[in-house]
């Protein structure tokens, strides 16, 4: 897949992306990618970030990627937070995280978690996992189904 091929040109989308993860070299590599198929991209370091990020604007980004485990409050904690918020209970979330036993998988589907991604993780998957997730808004689809991903 080349940038571009997500389905999403980069000058067609105006999608808004937020990734969350601690690991400057993950978030590097996010914003990279998702640059390249033409997202914006905004970035926090914690679970308290980016619920500042969240619920400090008018209009909240259109799907928010984070990792599970970071200091402070957690991806756990957060997607709980978005997922009992109704201004944003309908945000896509794709958790892409190193915590990969099936506890955790089964956790991230109680939590409402939209995809569950391993690390390290395929780029071009991960970009087809988001356009799925940001077709199916942007239909007026309703979230719900677990994607997940084997990487």
């Amino acid at each position: 897949m080349e940038p571009g091929d997500g389905g999403h040109p980069p000058d067609a989308t105006s999608a808004r992306i937020l990734i969350c993860d601690d690991m400057e070299s993950i978030r590097s590599l996010l914003r990279l990618n998702l640059e390249l198929e033409g997202y914006q991209v905004d970035e926090a370091t914690t679970g308290q970030e980016a619920l500042d990020i969240l619920c400090g604007e008018a209009a909240p980004p259109d799907l928010v990627t984070l990792d599970a485990l970071m200091p402070g409050v957690d991806g756990w904690e957060t997607v709980h937070t978005i997922r009992h918020t109704p201004r944003l209970a309908g945000l896509p979330i794709v958790m892409v995280t190193a915590s990969v036993q099936n506890v955790d998988r089964e956790r991230a589907v109680r939590a409402g978690v939209d995809a569950f991604v391993a690390k390290p993780f395929d780029p071009q998957r991960l970009l087809a996992i988001i356009a799925q997730l940001l077709d199916v808004r942007r239909s007026g689809g309703e979230r719900g189904a677990t994607l997940e991903s084997s990487e």
